[in-house]
């Protein structure tokens, strides 16, 4: 396992502002805190956390994401959470408006969004055995692309038009150990893909 977990490597224009409303997140809270207590979300051994969650804003490019390294937290409160409001796949920038720093796989999140409008809600998770048991039989991303990066973002991309992502509406990231995504027209789809598969395992 490579620990670069949870570093940030695009450059993040953050200011700290108010939280948004607690009705709003409710649904991510929900969501989120639910993959924490299927152990899909949480923190290695060495304290650095993983998985994420967010929801598209209205009919923008916006959207809410839970807060870099906040993994280790059973429960995220509204301040566990923050606005997406710009991104710039290509110069590797995103800015963020909330009372946390966003998540370091905000981009490839921004990636989805940008790729498919009808995508509202994406979860990314962690979790070694569900990993290996999807590699290859889902759409995956080729093992030389790191997590956080233009790369990845492009490889979104490339699983869209070539990897039948769009009806599979889950990927595992070859190269970033652990990590699975899937997505929906909602948070509910995006959940219930993901723990179907996760059935699976069982």
């Amino acid at each position: 396992m490579i620990f670069d977990e949870g570093v940030i490597k695009y450059h993040c224009d953050w200011q700290t502002a108010e939280p948004l409303a607690e009705k709003l997140l409710a649904p991510l809270m929900q969501w989120r805190d639910r993959l924490y207590e299927s152990g899909l979300i949480g923190t290695y051994d060495n304290g650095i956390g993983y998985g994420n969650a967010s929801l598209r804003l209205d009919d923008s490019l916006e959207f809410a994401i839970s807060g870099t390294q906040t993994g280790h937290l059973p429960h995220l409160d509204v301040q566990g959470y923050t606005r997406v409001t710009a991104f710039d796949l290509e110069a590797n920038t995103l800015v963020c408006r909330g009372p946390i720093k966003a998540s370091s796989e905000s981009l490839t999140h921004a990636a989805i969004y940008r790729k498919r409008p009808e995508i509202r809600a994406i979860l990314h998770i962690h979790h070694p055995q569900f990993w290996k048991f999807l590699l290859y039989r889902v759409p995956t991303t080729r093992p030389e692309v790191p997590y956080g990066t233009p790369e990845m973002a492009k490889e979104m991309f490339r699983l869209f038009d070539e990897e039948g992502l769009d009806g599979a509406k889950i990927l595992v990231m070859a190269g970033h150990e652990d990590g699975v995504i899937s997505f929906g027209r909602d948070l509910d789809e995006a959940g219930e893909v993901l723990l179907r598969h996760f059935q699976e395992l069982h």
